[in-house]
């Protein structure tokens, strides 16, 4: 694993640890790698009622957003078990919102796997206007 990728789990597993996830218990972290080169990461917030919480992209979307960078150039998304977990339908429309398709995303495991591909794998008809 190179340093970066190293950098954005260390970033995603620092973030997951404070994860709101008391219904689902599936704690999720997020770190981005944004243009102005800062790492940006995020948790989940669940949410009593289930459509109002937030997923852990959404949230280091939000905090690059509100720190003035424009650009994800990469992201990495904390599972909370020994299985991928790859963005939500929402996430990835979100993602795209601030990505080129060749954005690299990586998916960890907490048995310590990554999986990276390319953004234009996981949305390849994107909602664009």
């Amino acid at each position: 694993m190179d340093k970066q990728t190293q950098h954005l789990l260390d970033a995603a597993l620092a973030a997951q640890k404070n994860s709101y996830s008391p219904y689902s218990n599936f704690k999720v972290g997020a770190a981005i790698l944004a243009n102005d080169n800062t790492t940006y990461h995020g948790c989940n917030v669940e949410n009593a009622s289930y459509p109002l919480g937030q997923c852990a992209e959404a949230g280091a979307i939000s905090s690059m957003v509100a720190s003035g960078a424009t650009k994800i150039e990469q992201v990495l998304i904390a599972s909370p078990n020994n299985a991928f977990c790859p963005p939500c339908g929402g996430c990835r429309q979100k993602i795209k919102e601030f990505a080129s398709e060749s954005t690299l995303v990586h998916m960890a495991t907490q048995d310590g796997q990554i999986k990276t591909v390319p953004f234009k794998d996981l949305l390849p008809l994107a909602f664009e206007l």
